[in-house]
């Protein structure tokens, strides 16, 4: 049986639900108002077969990390990921994405595609982004289309349009 805490966090894109577990960070969540906390709460626990317990000291160092990235002085987080609410292509999307997309910059779904094997596969690279548990850390705001687009994002185009900013990548906006 897992164990899991989870803690929410007041971002400047609006407030985030952090869960992790004995293995890392597991669970990013946005617009984390109580009752998107407490349902994600629970699924996460009906999906690691436990009950979650908030604990904001546990989540430290996450937090800790969060405030960093956000006051720009991070540009890359250092901390322990649970990849358990993920498999298969999606893990390896995601993983990939990690460990290859820095800071500042951006990648296509396609190139993505092409990076981990399967040239045909954009919109699943597209479907694994959007339905990436660890948002943020793992940086799915950097994908984008080969196009020029700015493509999806499962916490609205208006966050991702803030972190690409934060970022460098898109001008903040003027008001």
């Amino acid at each position: 049986m897992t164990s899991a805490v989870w803690t929410r966090y007041e971002a400047p894109i609006g407030p985030l639900l952090l869960a992790a577990t004995e293995e890392g960070l597991v669970l990013v969540v946005f617009r984390a108002d109580e009752e998107t906390s407490a349902r994600a709460v629970a699924a996460v626990g009906r999906r690691l077969g436990c009950t979650p317990v908030e604990d904001a000291a546990a989540l430290a160092p996450v937090t800790g990390q969060l405030d960093d990235f956000f006051a720009g002085t991070r540009k890359d987080f250092d901390l322990p990921l649970d990849w358990s609410l993920v498999t298969g292509f999606q893990r390896r999307v995601l993983r990939e994405l990690a460990g290859s997309v820095p800071y500042g910059q951006v990648a296509s779904y396609q190139d993505l595609a092409d990076r981990v094997g399967e040239p045909d596969a954009a919109r699943a690279v597209g479907a694994a982004m959007g339905a990436n548990p660890l948002p943020v850390v793992v940086p799915c705001h950097r994908v984008v289309e080969s196009g020029g687009g700015i493509g999806g994002f499962g916490g609205g185009l208006e966050i991702k349009r803030q972190l690409l900013a934060l970022e460098g990548v898109l001008p903040a906006p003027l008001f």
